[in-house]
């Protein structure tokens, strides 16, 4: 067997960790090394047991369209994400180091299990798959190894038969971007990655939404998922709608589909390959995930733990339903009488869906709902809804102004401050209270520092104009360059009326 091609490999990972980007780090460098010594062990290993040849070709090349062109499309993404988000630029040479990491391993495993190796641009998709919703911190990087080991390894040995043949059951990188999920979430480490970070950083990009649409496009056409993404979305939409309409209140907090969502809709949960094959068959399992994603929104919210969650937990349980989902889905198609094969082929033909779906995310961009200005965007909207008397609204607003206040917003945290003195809108809680109107004071908010002095009634004001380029930005960067009179009008058009009067916002 060609060891040579691995060794290679794993000569080239161990070059990256060399790197002033790995070097910087001690224990990021550490990671490196002690991945690449379990690779290099164990070609070592395999080497050592492979004195008789195999029967088959140690490897053969397929290039699969499936794998390149999720891959370029998804590389795509990087580029346009990280050219407003830089940590994603700063994260490129981990990127490539992972995918040596990638090859060297699912090579290596394959010769271990004396099988032909199936050399092509497969881990591409799985690495970058995996790198578009959750990488761990440099100081925790071996995990970003494990976790990608973990994926091979749930693709080579987790398997069943479909179709005739033996296939994987879970998208690789799904399979372990949701055990790892469970765990974090079963530890409370969240914190030891860049996941929320990764949630939240899309929407940097301006016009997010279109560019993730026009992308999806390109997956839609050459591999028939429209169904999928597009039943999905329709669902999410719909759900977010019908909670609105009940409660008075959106239900994701400033989109009717997170970005990070439609992301995921895109591709992260529409394998071909551990997906329905039929086109009701990709319909049920598209309204399965919108159904799952609107659930685990709520449920770990409930529970305090990190939203992002959300688009990752569903897939593999998802996966896992495929053969019940064809099944049904055949006993349904036996049952009902088709119309005439003409009418029935363009109905069910994919172009039709993609119209269909172009039609629906203009009517979603005309809407608002899409790169356009949502109404959770306007913090005065929370708080006058919050001053209502609506519970959830309060909820909403204690968590924007929490974000805000981390961000070093005096204003936020003198107002989170008053929240738990009161007590109206949250536990009375005067111990956070006091640490909250000290942080505020410190960012030199004044009624922070008064309310340090501990009266009975919270003094309150308008947010400085330092304040206005936080909470004015939309999910999107720092206004810190906009000027004051713009920074005013922009202030005014969300609800600040304080900021309608000349020299508002002063």
């Amino acid at each position: 067997m060609p060891f040579w091609i691995p060794a290679l490999l794993v000569s080239g990972f161990l070059l990256v960790s060399l790197l002033p980007r790995v070097q910087g780090s001690p224990n990021l460098t550490w990671s490196f090394w002690g991945a690449g010594a379990v690779l290099l062990g164990w070609l070592g290993v395999v080497a050592v047991r492979s004195s008789t040849p195999l029967t088959r070709p140690p490897i053969v090349t397929v290039l699969r369209p499936q794998h390149y062109i999720q891959a370029l499309v998804q590389l795509a993404v990087f580029g346009y994400w990280g050219w407003y988000w830089r940590p994603v630029y700063d994260y490129a040479w981990l990127l490539v180091a992972q995918l040596l990491f990638a090859y060297a391993f699912s090579m290596v495993l394959a010769w271990s299990r004396r099988q032909t190796y199936v050399l092509g641009c497969g881990p591409f998709p799985i690495i970058f798959s995996t790198n578009l919703f959750l990488w761990f911190r440099d100081d925790w990087f071996y995990l970003q190894f494990l976790m990608i080991a973990v994926g091979f390894m749930g693709k080579e040995f987790v398997t069943w038969t479909r179709d005739g043949r033996r296939t994987h059951i879970f998208n690789p990188s799904a399979f372990s971007l949701g055990i790892f999920s469970l765990v974090l979430i079963a530890t409370n480490t969240t914190d030891l990655t860049r996941g929320v970070d990764i949630a939240t950083t899309l929407t940097l990009a301006p016009n997010i939404y279109l560019f993730l649409f026009l992308a999806g496009l390109v997956v839609m056409y050459f591999f028939s998922i429209t169904l999928l993404a597009g039943s999905a979305a329709m669902v999410l939409f719909g759900a977010s709608a019908l909670y609105a309409l009940t409660t008075g209140v959106p239900y994701f907090v400033d989109s009717e589909i997170p970005s990070a969502v439609f992301l995921g809709l895109h591709l992260l949960v529409t394998d071909p390959s551990t997906s329905p094959r039929t086109p009701l068959g990709r319909t049920v399992f598209g309204v399965l995930y919108g159904l799952g994603v609107f659930v685990l929104y709520w449920t770990l919210g409930a529970i305090g733990t990190p939203t992002f969650y959300d688009k990752l937990l569903c897939v593999p349980l998802l996966n896992l339903s495929v053969q019940q989902i064809d099944r049904i889905v055949a006993r349904i198609s036996a049952s009902v009488k088709r119309p005439p094969v003409g009418l029935w082929h363009i109905a069910r033909g994919n172009a039709a869906h993609m119209a269909a779906w172009v039609l629906f995310f203009g009517a979603m961009t005309a809407l608002g709902s899409t790169d356009g200005r949502h109404r959770g965007d306007t913090l005065p909207f929370w708080m006058e809804l919050c001053e209502d008397g609506n519970a959830r609204a309060c909820e909403r607003l204690v968590q924007i102004e929490s974000n805000y206040c981390r961000d070093n917003s005096g204003w936020a945290c003198n107002e989170l401050g008053g929240h738990y003195r009161d007590g109206r809108s949250v536990e009375h809680d005067p111990v956070r209270a006091y640490s909250l109107f000290a942080q505020g004071c410190e960012l030199r908010f004044q009624p922070a520092c008064l309310n340090l002095l501990g009266p009975e009634e919270v003094i309150r004001s308008h947010p400085r104009v330092f304040d206005l380029r936080l909470l004015l930005r939309e999910g999107g960067p720092n206004l810190l360059s906009m000027s004051d009179q713009t920074l005013s009008s922009r202030a005014c058009d969300h609800g600040w009326t304080f900021a309608c009067r000349e020299g508002g916002g002063e």
